[in-house]
């Protein structure tokens, strides 16, 4: 009895195989389709259809649309934000506000935040602002290392991302580098 494993390419796990190229079918229907037409309800048949694969798999891997939307979410907004290191605090919250201000100024991704926050519920919401309080607190983290005592991360979050998101989601108030400012000014006032 042979007990000798194969060391075949494609053995065992496939990272970069079917199931990577299925991810990513998907979440690129997904985005295509809230882009197109954000007012067009979203079913798992519909965007398994865009994608060019079975609902049942879309199913087995997500369960709900809501799942899905946070899935796309959490991958769009990993690391697609660096944190700024301009040698201060209020240096480094106010080029992260203006960078966060751009991103949610893109038609695509606002179109992303609003379908993943209106459908996936709490549990899109966290996806939207999950990595973005690890980026806050990143800054925060910076600032104390510095030896500065900065505000808690529920205060910035208060200040900084919950206004951002605020007016983007639910206003066609414009984002504009000199209002992302005055948000820090309130939090860090001289």
């Amino acid at each position: 009895m042979s007990t000798t494993t194969s060391s075949a390419p494609g053995a065992g796990s496939r990272p970069g195989g079917r199931s990577a190229r299925v991810r990513a079918a998907v979440h690129l229907a997904v985005r295509e389709l809230v882009a197109d037409d954000p007012g067009e309800p979203l079913t798992i048949p519909v965007l398994a259809a865009r994608a060019g694969v079975h609902a049942t798999t879309v199913y087995r891997r997500w369960g709900t649309v809501g799942e899905l939307l946070a899935d796309v979410a959490t991958s769009r907004f990993s690391g697609d934000i660096v944190v700024p290191d301009t040698g201060s605090l209020r240096g480094d919250l106010e080029r992260y506000a203006s960078d966060l201000a751009k991103d949610l100024c893109d038609p695509d991704t606002l179109a992303l935040v609003r379908a993943t926050i209106g459908i996936g519920g709490e549990q899109g919401a966290a996806a939207c602002r999950g990595e973005r309080q690890q980026q806050l607190e990143a800054i925060l983290e910076r600032e104390r290392a510095r030896g500065g005592q900065p505000p808690t991360l529920e205060r910035t979050t208060d200040a900084v991302l919950a206004p951002l998101y605020y007016r983007a989601v639910f206003t066609d108030d414009p984002l504009t580098p000199e209002w992302t400012r005055t948000l820090v000014s309130h939090l860090l006032p001289d």
